[in-house]
């Protein structure tokens, strides 16, 4: 991925097309609309959000109007990785929040974060500044869970710009999130990144897998194991629907020589 200078490679998984993408690329380019104020968003797809694309085709076209669509779950880079993408890694949520927040420590870009409770952003912005102290919090919103008006939305936006932020943090919730910020690109003059469950995480309110459960591709199952009543039917229906659409579209590629 060069986007930088105006090249970019996608492929297509199930229904959006992803990014294929590395992470020093997908930082330095972060960083760079950030530096620049420029209004983009960024979406991190997992299965969810594949199988939800193919459902829903106004999430289809949220998601392929991105700037730059990472593959956040295991089973999505490896679908690219399929495709002749050999070295594609998994360029997840949480981590992605991590690693460009500590690149904007560097770099006097200053964040601001989007969504959750208030007692999760006062959690997630106390353990943000223990880990990376230099890195300027421009400020922080939970919205209302109900539709803003337009007078609401407005002063969002507002806060926003003013902040000077040059990266907005999204928490919303999939497919939630990533609805906001393209209703918001040219408004919001900020790199918008949804991260969904990424505030919970880094609020130390919800506990990450192992390193060897992610590396394994298996963040999903100790995510079922610890919210089973909440997630058991999002995964069982999401992992099924997307092992049928992905072997669906590679036997469709191996069959037309692609």
């Amino acid at each position: 991925m060069t986007l930088m200078n105006g090249s970019r490679r996608r492929a297509q998984v199930l229904a959006p097309s992803i990014d294929v993408c590395t992470w020093s690329g997908v930082l330095s380019q972060i960083v760079q609309w950030a530096q620049q104020r420029e209004s983009r968003y960024v979406c991190i797809c997992n299965a969810h959000s594949v199988v939800t694309a193919t459902q829903d085709q106004d999430f289809l076209n949220v998601l392929n109007s991105a700037d730059l669509a990472t593959p956040d779950g295991a089973p999505v880079a490896w679908m690219l990785r399929r495709q002749g993408h050999e070295d594609q890694e998994r360029i997840s949520g949480p981590d992605l929040m991590l690693h460009a927040c500590e690149v904007a420590s560097n770099s006097g870009v200053s964040v601001f974060f989007y969504g959750g409770s208030p007692e999760s952003l006062q959690l997630l912005q106390a353990n943000i500044i223990e880990r990376f102290p230099n890195l300027k919090i421009a400020g922080a919103m939970s919205p209302p869970f109900r539709q803003l008006s337009e007078v609401e939305d407005e002063a969002v936006v507002e806060e926003i710009n003013r902040s000077g932020a040059g990266i907005a943090w999204v928490g919303l919730g999939c497919p939630k999130q990533e609805a906001w910020m393209h209703a918001h690109r040219g408004r919001v003059h900020a790199v918008m990144v949804g991260v969904g469950a990424a505030f919970d995480f880094h609020a130390g309110r919800i506990k990450r897998a192992p390193s060897w459960m992610q590396r394994a591709g298996l963040e999903w199952l100790h995510r079922l194991l610890s919210e089973p009543r909440r997630l058991w039917r999002r995964y069982l229906v999401t992992n099924t629907l997307f092992i049928l659409g992905a072997t669906r579209q590679l036997i469709r590629q191996a069959s037309s020589g692609r």
